[in-house]
This record gives structure tokens, sequence and C-alpha cells, in this order.
């Protein structure tokens, strides 16, 4: 089977469980049925399942108890629905997972690299942001915004390019997470908010392997903030 057919058959396999657990068919702390028993549910091999269950681990949602078999450890808030299509989100995450490095060695770039002019537009994208959040508005516009000053400014147009050629997906995610953020009590806006500045700063101080460690503590958050719902 070639590879990008076992990509999709487990990004499938993967949506189909998640969307078990979020209807309750899966309940949280029970353990999934075995493996035998989801191949033949799903009528997958067992390598595309084990590919599945670990994206789902990843993701924190499914854990491997030794003898035990797998469990489900959180079900996720089933407003993320209201959001994004189940066929989506397996393409969602990996988008996120991408983004992490990417964007994460931009950033450290970015801190040596900028130009004060460049600082200075970071710096009003962020400003942008809070003004949004104060109005309870979206902001999915002003946040990619945002990640694409920082990349321009790692005066390196690979990465400015990859970032501008994703920018529907990227896009997607963040319209996902900021939905569901806006949906949840109102310290959620402000961690975001929070996890942007200490970017900026870091940049802002030319201290590239901290704007790099910040940056990639913001997407990995961001890609495990889009199970927690609206809680």
């Amino acid at each position: 089977m070639a590879q990008d057919d076992t990509y999709s058959l487990a990004s499938a396999v993967y949506e189909k469980i998640l969307a078990a657990v979020i209807d309750g068919e899966y309940p949280i702390n029970k353990k999934l049925p075995t493996e035998a028993q989801l191949c033949q549910r799903y009528e997958v091999s067992r390598p595309v399942l084990r590919d599945a269950l670990a994206r789902l681990k990843e993701d924190e949602l499914v854990v491997s108890r030794r003898g035990s078999g797998s469990f489900v450890i959180r079900r996720p808030d089933s407003a993320v629905l209201k959001f994004a299509p189940i066929s989506s989100i397996a393409d969602i995450q990996r988008c996120f997972e991408f983004r992490t490095n990417i964007e994460s060695k931009a950033a450290h770039l970015a801190a040596l690299r900028r130009t004060p002019e460049q600082l200075a537009q970071i710096r009003h994208c962020y400003d942008l942001i809070d003004e949004a959040n104060a109005r309870q508005m979206l902001a999915t516009e002003e946040d990619y915004r945002l990640h694409l000053a920082i990349t321009e400014a790692a005066s390196n147009h690979y990465y400015y390019t990859v970032l501008k050629s994703l920018h529907e997906s990227i896009k997607e995610g963040m319209n996902l997470t900021r939905n569901l953020s806006l949906m949840a009590p109102k310290e959620r806006l402000r961690l975001v908010q929070d996890e942007h500045l200490a970017i900026v700063e870091a940049i802002a101080e030319q201290n590239g392997e901290q704007a790099e460690a910040a940056m990639r503590s913001h997407i990995d958050k961001a890609r495990h903030r889009m199970f927690e719902g609206t809680r």
C-alpha cells in the first residue's frame, strides 16, 4: 500500500474513533475495543489502526496501558464539531504539527534578523489582536497576520512562502481554536495572547532560542486546546 493511502486511511480511522469518543460511544476512562475488533470494525490493517491510535495518543485523547490495551482519557467538547467537520480534524491537527517546526525556526531567525520596522509591524499585529479580544471579535485574520509578520521578519522567503501557501489550512485551525476560546471563560483569550506576547518579547530582545521555544510552546498548546472545547 502506498504511503499516501496509508496516511489517508489512518486519518479516516482517527476521525471515526474521535467521533465515537465525542459521541460517548467510547466512554472516558474506559478501554477501547481490542485492535482486532477495531480493525474489523473499520476494515483496516493493524499498521493503519496503530497509526490512527498513535495520533490519538499524541493528541492526549487515548493512552496505552501495558498489558491492558488502550483507554480513552479525555472526551473533547462536542462544540468542536460546530466549527469544523469531523472529516477535516485530522488535517487540522497535522497542520498544527507541521507549523510547530516551521514557525518555531522562523521565530528564532526573526529574533536575530528583524529590523526595527519589522518589529514595529509585529507589535502592531499583536495590538490588533488585543483590540479584537477586547471587543470579543474572532480575530482569526489578525492572528494569522501576526504569525505571517513574524515569519516575514525571518528574512528567508521560503518560510514566508510556505506560510502563505498554507493560508487556508492555518486559518481553518485558528478559526476553530479562536471560536472555542470565545465560548470559554475570558481567561482563555488572555492566556493565548500571553503566549503571543512571550514570542513578541523574545523577538524584541533578539533572543532566538527563547523566541523559538515560545513559538513551539504556543502552537503545541493551540493544538491541544482544540480538544479542550469551551471548558
